[in-house]
């Protein structure tokens, strides 16, 4: 067995149990929800999975008296399967007025929301977990914070990051890593075949998710449409081009990625808005949330193969973005991200908004960046915010400053130890 990792999250979901009677922690499956709470958890604290069907059929029926035969402190895991466990929750936790009471799980997000924000507002803290983050896989769960461009987080990278191991990565160790993914079971153990991990996930996830809770139908489209969008990440989401290719209509298109944006398989990158420019690109940008998954399903079947291919730079992009969404989720944190595009093709590859300031981020395959890499950053003061500090994330081994405002950091800087800073309880 592998050695478990300790996670960011831990220190919020200690946090957020004292001020909470409700902890609903959600993201995918494999990500490592239950290990973290169990890492969290007293001895007194109960565990029941609604995967046992007996279970969950008794909580679907029975809330109450599921409640009875299960009573807090309880760890209820995939409490997507029992919704109507919310209102029943609700009134032992009015009734007690105890925090700490319910920490539940869930891999289905958009099937979660409706009866937590009906039964449970006010009452829950809700955390979101993805795969293992760079910071974590190199030790450094506890010191992680936030990602943010500003000069005082690039001079805390700058201070240690001669002895950070992960700023020495080589590339194709950097591309392993991607290609292996952040699901904690694959990457913490080369003993595990990636084929066949990603197999059975797929497997899995259709018949527990897809077809239990979200009522597909023709699974064989839906996996088409899973493969025909990892192609695609990174890119701007065309809906008529997915339609196209799996042979489906477009209303179908989104509803399906609506499952896999629940399921916390991928991202829609918004762009950003403003009533300044009419010229915008209004289409988000589609995210995998796993390089390892979109490498499987890309069928890219090594490493080397995936950094010479033509995917490299989608992959490391993507790559980049779910490590800064972690860098603010596992911290308890909500984050606006964006990125820019207009009609004449000029873009930015993410915007952090971050007290009424944008700043700038582009992310390159190069080991030599040069200041013509950030010369769309000007663009940020006429989106109307302040434009903060921008970056260049790439391959350097070490940062560098491009000119005053722009500082080119290793992308394997962002698993890098930083000085500890606040952290917030949710969204």
């Amino acid at each position: 067995m592998p050695t478990l990792l300790p996670r960011t999250l831990a220190r919020t979901i200690e946090r957020a149990t004292q001020s909470f009677p409700v902890l609903l922690l959600t993201g995918p499956r494999q990500v490592g929800k239950t290990t973290v709470l169990e890492q969290c958890a007293g001895p007194e604290r109960r565990r029941v999975t609604l995967d046992d069907l007996d279970a969950r059929d008794l909580a679907q029926h029975d809330p109450a008296l599921f409640l009875q035969r299960y009573p807090p402190p309880l760890l209820i895991d995939e409490v997507q399967y029992a919704p109507q466990l919310f209102s029943a929750i609700k009134l032992l936790v009015d009734r007690s007025q105890m925090p700490g009471q319910f920490w539940l799980t869930g891999s289905q997000k958009f099937h979660l929301m409706q009866g937590v924000s009906e039964s449970l507002a006010g009452r829950v803290a809700i955390l979101d977990l993805l795969g293992l983050s760079a910071a974590e896989c190199a030790g450094h769960a506890k010191e992680a914070t936030p990602f943010l461009p500003s000069p005082d987080w690039i001079e805390r990278i700058e201070r240690i990051d001669h002895r950070s191991e992960s700023a020495s990565t080589g590339l194709l160790d950097l591309y392993r890593r991607i290609w292996r993914g952040s699901f904690p079971r694959l990457a913490l153990d080369e003993r595990i075949s990636h084929n066949l991990f990603f197999s059975s996930y797929l497997q899995t996830y259709v018949q527990r998710d897809v077809q239990a809770l979200a009522r597909v139908g023709d699974t064989g489209a839906f996996l088409r449409l899973v493969r025909a969008a990892a192609v695609r990440t990174g890119q701007l989401l065309n809906y008529a081009d997915l339609a196209r290719d799996v042979d489906i209509d477009q209303k179908t298109v989104k509803a399906w990625l609506g499952i896999l944006e629940g399921a916390g398989l991928v991202y829609l990158l918004p762009p950003w808005h403003s009533n300044l420019t009419k010229r915008l690109v209004k289409t988000p940008k589609l995210y995998f949330l796993d390089t390892g998954l979109c490498a499987y399903l890309a069928q890219w079947t090594t490493p080397e193969a995936l950094e010479a291919g033509a995917m490299s730079g989608a992959i490391l992009e993507t790559y980049a973005v779910a490590e800064v969404l972690k860098s603010y989720w596992h911290n308890g944190e909500a984050v606006q991200l964006f990125f820019y595009r207009d009609r004449d093709g000029r873009e930015i590859d993410l915007l952090i908004e971050r007290d009424q300031r944008l700043y700038p981020i582009e992310i390159k395959k190069t080991a030599t960046p040069s200041q013509h890499a950030s010369r769309s950053f000007s663009l940020v003061e006429s989106l109307g915010r302040v434009c903060g500090h921008g970056a260049v994330l790439c391959l350097k081994q070490t940062p560098a400053a491009l000119s005053a405002s722009v500082t080119a950091i290793p992308i394997s800087a962002l698993g890098a130890p930083s000085a500890p800073g606040p952290s917030g309880v949710g969204r």
